[in-house]
């Protein structure tokens, strides 16, 4: 069959993503005779669809796990998506606002049959996107945050940790979301700096006729202020002490207290306090007694206690109040200024603190281990730098508010009692009732006697599970999936979520399976366009990544997203990107087409030293190629190793072996050469897999006749054998003295086909033996000699400290070489000093391995004679002007 000219790899990717669903090689089963290893997908929302910060994350993963299932693991990726309750729930209001219907008109049953439908609808087309990237997930265990067995999980959760006092139910300020009509937790809260206006404000003091002035940012809440604050060691208000004032636009009479709370250098000294609709004000309410006036409905508009500008909204509430006070010749003046304002991650609608009867889970006892075990690196950050941001975090941790104003989600299994406050909490309706016969004592009760919580569980409370209920570790702890998957190996995630999920994973391992989650947890950068921004759909700087594929292809995409990805720094990423993933598949595809083109016979002898030596070096340079990706891999490097392989691929194997033992035009190679560079490709191959899964497999079935099962992505990893590493360092020599003739023949005009003598004054000739015979053939050299003084009438050049000589029968210009040599000084000293800078940090000598170090002096050692030899020839050339 011929093979194409170009790669196509629309043709190839629906091909091979079928063949390897087909023969269920994604697929994984508990196996005593294999080492588990496992990761588990951060599920994406079931609203979503597919972005470029899933595609870093999920390409990111797919290398690992294909690594691992080559190396001979029992290889397991369970896919999922989250039920995602306050997004989700918006999509379905929003549907069914444009079919007319109002979800207030609705029962909760009606309204989650339409929820449920829309789930079913839409809720899998992210997974779908994921596998034209080439996602080897085990599609078989894909899970639902509220699929039956993980909900009865996360219910059964709630009710031991209520068994255990550790959630309990109570009136406290929250986060409240006035769009979603939720509450939301603290970390669900974004905070941006805004353009705000400060508005100084006129209180008059009760029975006198003066006042004083408070600022504030938010004229719309003095509705439900109930006391002024001062500072007790404030000078300037002791007049105010045991007094009252009288609240602008509602006339509340209220007192004024002291608290050392109270700023003396912001805005007046003089705070109100309105301790409904502020965190602080409202621990200042609780100390000194003061009553809580909530003048918002849940919507974020005005109420009946507000008693002026009741249904309107805040924000226009706030205008109206500003005008009202500036009529009532209470508004003193107001500036312009900068604030940070909190708003929710979910609707981006700004918060609304506000007093709430919530459901919350104690964390501080249950968040030592997860604090201990990520400090002593028992489980690792990567990169470590997050380490800080975790303990502050992890130190400073608050009690989550775990209850939502929802329907879609899992319903608080609370019970509340006839006619009562009262509740019992349970796993079934069943159960509840008999809990509540028991607690009432009254046999003859009904399930309709008992009302459920209305309220459904942050949708943090099942995906705190994850990495244990995808494996029904919660229902059925000693079940075989989870004796053998956990602890998963690596959690690929954002960083963004450490706190929101990883942490709070993290908690729930050690509390309801004694140990930690996972053993590491990468944590990716965010994909940033060029001004740094992130990506996102709002602001139209973000690519659809499936046009991306149909574009690039699915490798080349990859690839494009992980040549500048390094672990927790942001990707800037640009289209160029891809192309340059795109560009290294066609690399590899031309030199498989060069390669299957060669005309092949048993009885041609390889050329005389040169293939030997070049098989030689590549299989050494390879295998130095695998200890560095190793390398990279163990430090989750993965863009570095991917560099590696590049590098490889792109100047080792494709510009430098190939050329080497490329036969002579319309001259056969010999079986011996071609055989070892079918296998070397197919190493290159199986290295290039994880990270390039569609063109590797296309190759790997053209490069010899298998079967559809035979394929790369259950072939063996390979692994490093025995190598020359002084081999690869006389090649590295030998390539730039040919590039070095390479240049001389393009700026004097000299046909590559024309024949070179060629002169060397080396220190050691054996450090470029034997690939002097790859200088000869590639650099086609004639003659050859080592000499002891300087060659007349010839040009040079450097490598190392070792200087070669080309004699040229033309004349050489001697200014233009004066030239070239001082721009090489040049260069060579910027060089040197940036390794002597290298060498003079004490932490780089101290940590980095001592072949790294000596290699680094060897490079200082070289540069100085390097530069000598230049100075001295640079000097005699001067002479000769």
């Amino acid at each position: 069959m011929q093979l194409s000219k170009k790669y196509n790899p629309h043709e190839v990717e629906d091909k091979w993503y079928a063949t390897w669903m087909k023969n269920k090689f994604f697929n994984s089963k508990p196996n005593p005779d294999k080492e588990p290893y496992t990761i588990v997908i951060p599920p994406p929302n079931v609203t979503g669809v597919l972005h470029m910060g899933h595609m870093l994350n999920n390409t990111l993963q797919d290398v690992l796990i294909r690594k691992a299932r080559m190396q001979g693991f029992e290889a397991c990726w369970v896919p999922g998506t989250d039920h995602a309750s306050i997004a989700t729930e918006a999509k379905v209001v929003a549907k069914l606002k444009e079919e007319g219907i109002d979800k207030n008109d609705l029962t909760r049953d009606e309204f989650l049959a339409h929820a449920w439908e829309w789930k079913e609808k839409h809720g899998g087309i992210i997974l779908e996107q994921l596998k034209k990237l080439g996602a080897s997930c085990d599609w078989d265990r894909t899970k639902f945050t509220m699929d039956d067995d993980l909900s009865e999980s996360v219910i059964k959760v709630f009710v031991d940790l209520h068994k255990k006092g550790k959630v309990y139910r109570g009136v406290r300020m929250v986060n409240w979301d006035p769009q979603a009509k939720t509450a939301v937790s603290d970390e669900e809260v974004m905070y941006k700096e805004v353009q705000s206006k400060l508005y100084y404000v006129n209180y008059k003091i009760e029975g006198e006729d003066g006042h004083v002035t408070i600022a504030t940012t938010r004229p719309e809440t003095i509705l439900g202020d109930t006391a002024v604050c001062v500072n007790p060691h404030d000078e300037r208000f002791r007049h105010l002490k045991g007094k009252k004032v009288i609240v602008p636009l509602v006339n509340r009479v209220v007192p004024v207290i002291a608290d050392e709370y109270v700023d003396m250098e912001f805005g007046t000294g003089c705070l109100k306090i309105t301790p409904a609709h502020d965190l602080n004000d409202y621990e200042i309410g609780i100390k000194h007694n003061l009553e809580s006036i909530d003048i918002f409905n849940d919507n974020g508009t005005i109420n009946e206690q507000g008693g002026v500008f009741v249904g309107e909204d805040r924000f226009k509430a706030r205008k109206l109040a500003a005008k009202q006070l500036a009529a009532d010749g209470c508004l003193h003046k107001v500036e312009d200024y900068v604030n940070k304002v909190g708003f929710s991650e979910r609707t981006d609608a700004v918060i609304e603190p506000k007093l709430s009867m919530q459901w919350f889970l104690e964390m501080k006892d249950l968040s030592k281990p997860a604090l201990k075990n990520v400090m002593d690196d028992t489980i690792q950050l990567v990169p470590a730098k997050f380490k800080n941001i975790y303990r502050h975090w992890m130190e400073n941790v608050k009690d989550w508010c775990i209850s939502r104003q929802l329907w879609w989600g899992h319903r608080i299994p609370a019970y509340y009692l006839p006619n009562s406050n009262e509740y019992v909490v349970a796993e079934t309706a069943e159960e509840a009732l008999e809990l509540a016969r028991q607690k009432t004592g009254n046999p003859d009760l009904q399930i309709e006697d008992l009302r459920q919580d209305e309220d459904v569980l942050d949708t943090w409370c099942s995906s705190w599970l994850w990495p244990i209920s995808v494996f029904d570790g919660i229902r059925h702890p000693g079940n075989e999936d989870i004796n053998y998957y956990y602890p998963t190996n690596v959690l690929v995630t954002a960083p963004e979520i450490l706190f929101f999920w990883v942490a709070r994973m993290i908690i729930a391992g050690y509390e309801y399976r004694g140990e930690l989650p996972f053993k590491d947890v990468y944590l990716t950068g965010i994909v940033r366009d060029a001004k740094r921004r992130k990506m996102s759909k709002s602001l139209g700087n973000s690519p659809d990544p499936l046009d991306l594929i149909k574009e690039y292809g699915a490798d080349g995409v990859r690839t494009g997203m992980l040549f500048s990805s390094p672990a927790g720094n942001d990707l800037l990423f640009d289209i160029k990107l891809c192309e340059q993933g795109r560009n290294f598949s066609n690399k590899i595809w031309n030199a498989f087409r060069l390669v299957k083109g060669w005309e092949v016979k048993d009885n041609v002898a390889p050329e005389i030293g040169s293939d030997e030596v070049a098989i030689e070096w590549i299989e050494a340079r390879v295998n130095q190629a695998i200890v560095e990706m190793e390398d990279h891999f163990s430090k989750y490097r993965i863009s570095d190793a991917l560099m590696t392989l590049y590098k490889l691929i792109w100047s080792d194997f494709c510009s430098w072996y190939l050329e080497s033992i490329k036969p002579d035009f319309e001259k056969p190679i010999d079986s011996i050469t071609y055989e070892k560079t079918i296998g070397i490709f197919e190493t290159l191959m199986k290295l290039a897999h994880p990270f390039m899964p569609f063109i590797t497999e296309e190759i790997w079935h053209e490069l010899k006749d298998r079967d559809e099962r035979e394929c790369i992505m259950v072939s063996e990893w390979p692994k490093v054998g025995k190598f020359n590493d002084a081999i690869v360092m006389k090649a590295d020599k030998a390539f730039e003295v040919v590039a070095n003739i390479r240049n001389i023949r393009q700026q004097k005009q000299i046909s590559p086909k024309e024949q070179l003598s060629v002169f060397a004054r080396v220190e050691n000739i054996d450090d470029y033996y034997p690939v002097t015979k790859l200088i000869w053939k590639l650099a086609n050299i004639a003659d050859f000699d080592v000499v002891n003084e300087k060659v007349e009438n010839a040009v040079s050049f450097h490598v190392g400290a070792d200087e070669w000589y080309l004699p040229l029968n033309q004349e050489i210009d001697h200014e233009q070489e004066v030239k070239i040599i001082e721009e090489e000084i040049v260069y060579m000293q910027g060089f040197l000093n940036g390794v002597r800078k290298k060498l003079s940090n004490e932490r780089f000598v101290q940590n980095a391995p001592e072949k790294v170090v000596a290699l680094e002096k060897k490079k200082m050692e070289d540069s100085e004679k390097r530069i000598a030899s230049l100075q001295e020839k640079l000097k005699h050339l001067k002479s000769m002007i």
